[in-house]
């Protein structure tokens, strides 16, 4: 395995402070790593020593000859008045990266929706950053660092980046490092994970540490167990973190990774430390003091249509016609007629209370739109949005601007103008301890708004949200500006938080760690339940892709179609709702849709049956735990016991399978 690039004892300096000191790290031939660590403890800095462009203070950075390195940075710096093609293919002439497949497979997954002749000052943030990801994949290089690069990327962005970065490292050659709070992502694609541990001032300020770096082998699930480990070993002071990362392992393990290939550690491993960690919440529990809380009605969309008046330039193309002509114009949900472009067409949903859905969808398919609505902020084209007499609605922006009224008080004194005590998990906090929860040490509890990061004032202003105790929650994107230890914390908090909870998000590791269900927007107006999860959506948008050979309206970032999409087989309706699309003449027929059912049934019972074994055979475990004579039974109650939840697993993938054609 050849070496690549190193530094040894590397330091830097801001100031007086330190940011770095004593960093030894390695990048040989094959390795992806992935770099964590607290907002501002040193993630970009160490990024620009690797590639070059930060200086080191101390130490040296030693790069084998002829190693070539590109790198991605978290700003996009395009200079206006330049074509796409020129950004991305600066001085190549067309034919020559044309005729390369891993150069075409670039532009279908970044560029899809943007136009190689186009000014790149006129494109949106979420297309800039695309360009500017798509400029450094096509470069050649033996190293490739990438700075946030799945920001402005939603699910199928995601995954065909983590894809890609498979295939472009599947020989071995070559090294990746890349900074992204994408959980997901990092378990999917890194090999080792390095954590920027971040110094502090030393007493008084007198004596600064500069931080460190610390390495883990494995991606995420890996990290998280070696991490809590090394806590546990060490005793360490910070013992409230430690619970947090047990319960991050609790659902590692009980989850739906834990159906995967993805965790890297050994499961026996993890269950011995997470044995007395209880679920992360009781659904019942929370169903509950939700239902005691709202009453029977949260909100309803009744047919709702949202239409809005198209966009200068949005106005079909003679190329666009004739390929709508190509397709059914009857399956056709994001119509582009009379001058109006419909988001939502009669779609009616019902949320029930403590109930907790994620919604993924592509770009432009009405997202916050739907939040809009369940918000009441906006009103329908049609139909009717009927809201509970008891209802209280928050909802998280995708921006932070409300925090500017407060800009003037310190951060606790901003909690406690909302509220001083609340209960999350039947425990009453006061505001300290919650904002101590979400990772404000006590010097920066007493810090100004106005003098907060990014990712703080997002904690302060989920935080505000939450101590105002609304029994509706809504989400817009809110691991924006987060780190992966504030994003657990907040996880944590949401786990007790007994309302209804909506979230919109491209962090598919969020969606399934704090929603019960997610339902999907593909762009045709309509809103399905997805029973088998973000794979199920991926593969439906995969088939549209297929089917529609990218010719509708607009694309998504991973370069499918985001709009005219037809309704496919395989969809399931929306979950207390019967606003679904129906499925075309090549879904399944009504005799296969009540074999279906009755097989769904069949199934329910089995695994009524299977969890009820394994109850027993887990408390026949712990009960030879406890007994001495009982000891030598323990290995064949364990064998026994994974046996059943091996079974319980394969009827889990039975029933989704025949849950994707009933309900087709």
């Amino acid at each position: 395995m050849a070496h690549l690039l190193g530094i040894e004892g590397a330091g830097v300096v801001l100031g007086s402070r330190p940011i770095l000191d004593g960093v030894t790290l390695g990048l040989d031939d094959g390795v992806r790593v992935g770099v964590l660590g607290r907002n501002g403890a040193g993630k970009s800095t160490l990024l620009g020593i690797l590639a070059g462009r930060v200086e080191p203070d101390a130490g040296r950075v030693t790069r084998a000859g002829g190693t070539r390195v590109v790198a991605l940075d978290q700003s996009d710096d395009l200079p206006a008045g330049t074509a796409v093609r020129d950004v991305v293919h600066p001085g190549v002439d067309e034919h020559v990266w044309a005729s390369q497949p891993a150069v075409r497979d670039i532009h279908a997954g970044l560029l899809a929706d943007v136009g190689l002749d186009t000014d790149v000052a006129t494109l949106s943030g979420g297309q800039r950053r695309r360009v500017a990801l798509a400029r450094v994949l096509t470069q050649p290089a033996e190293v490739l660092i990438l700075d946030e690069p799945t920001n402005h990327l939603d699910v199928e962005g995601v995954d065909w980046l983590a894809r890609h970065v498979q295939e472009r490292y599947a020989r071995g050659e070559g090294a990746l490092v890349v900074v992204t709070h994408d959980r997901w992502f990092l378990d999917a694609v890194c090999t080792r994970v390095w954590e920027v541990v971040p110094g502090h001032d030393g007493v008084g300020g007198r004596t600064p540490v500069g931080g460190h770096v610390e390495t883990y082998d494995g991606g995420y699930a890996a990290y998280v167990l070696a991490r809590a480990e090394r806590t546990r070993t060490a005793a360490v002071a910070e013992e409230k973190r430690n619970n947090l990362l047990r319960k991050e392992l609790a659902w590692l393990r009980r989850g739906a990774p834990a159906r995967t290939s993805k965790p890297k550690f050994r499961l026996d491993a993890a269950a011995a430390l997470i044995a007395d960690e209880p679920p992360p919440r009781d659904p019942l529990e929370l169903t509950r003091l939700a239902t005691a809380r709202l009453g029977k009605d949260v909100v309803d969309l009744e047919d709702v249509t949202v239409a809005y008046p198209l966009r200068p330039g949005e106005a079909p193309s003679s190329d666009q016609i004739g390929n709508l002509a190509a397709t059914d114009r009857n399956q056709i949900g994001n119509l582009v007629a009379g001058g109006v472009r419909t988001v939502l067409d009669g779609v009616t949903w019902r949320l029930a209370p403590g109930e907790r859905v994620g919604i993924v969808g592509v770009n432009g398919a009405g997202k916050s739109t739907l939040l809009r609505l369940l918000a009441g902020t906006q009103q329908p084209t049609a139909g009717r949005v009927k809201r509970g007499k008891t209802v209280q609605v928050a909802q998280l922006s995708q921006e932070t601007r409300e925090l500017d009224a407060v800009a003037h008080l310190r951060v606790i004194e901003a909690v406690e103008e909302v509220k001083g005590r609340v209960e999350v998990g039947g425990k009453e906090l006061t505001a300290g301890q919650l904002v101590e929860r979400l990772g404000f040490t006590r010097e920066r509890a007493w810090t100004p708004v106005a003098d907060l990061s990014g990712g703080e004032r997002r904690r302060l202003q989920l935080l505000r949200l939450l101590v105002a105790e609304p029994n509706v929650l809504l989400l817009d994107e809110p691991t924006n500006d987060l780190d992966t230890d504030t994003l657990a914390a907040v996880e944590d908090l949401l786990d007790g938080w007994p309302g209804t909870l909506v979230v919109v998000s491209h962090d598919r590791y969020l969606l399934e760690r704090v929603t019960d269900h997610q339902v999907a927007l593909l762009g045709d107006g309509q809103l399905r339940g997805l029973p088998g999860g973000i794979e199920q959506y991926l593969r439906l948008r995969h088939q549209l892709e297929t089917a529609d050979g990218g010719r509708a309206g607009g694309t998504s970032a991973g370069g499918v179609s985001a709009g005219g999409v037809p309704a496919l087989p395989g969809a399931g309706p929306v979950p207390g709702g019967d606003g679904v699309a129906t499925a075309p003449s090549t879904g399944p027929s009504a005799a296969a849709q009540r074999t279906a059912r009755k097989e769904m049934a069949r199934l329910e019972r089995q695994l009524a049956k299977a969890s009820e074994r394994i109850a027993k055979l887990h408390a026949e475990l712990a009960a030879a735990a406890a007994d001495p004579a009982r000891v030598g039974k323990l290995a064949d109650l364990a064998a026994r016991a994974k046996a059943a939840e091996d079974e319980h697993t394969a009827l889990e993938e039975e029933w989704l399978t025949a849950a994707e054609v009933a309900e087709a």
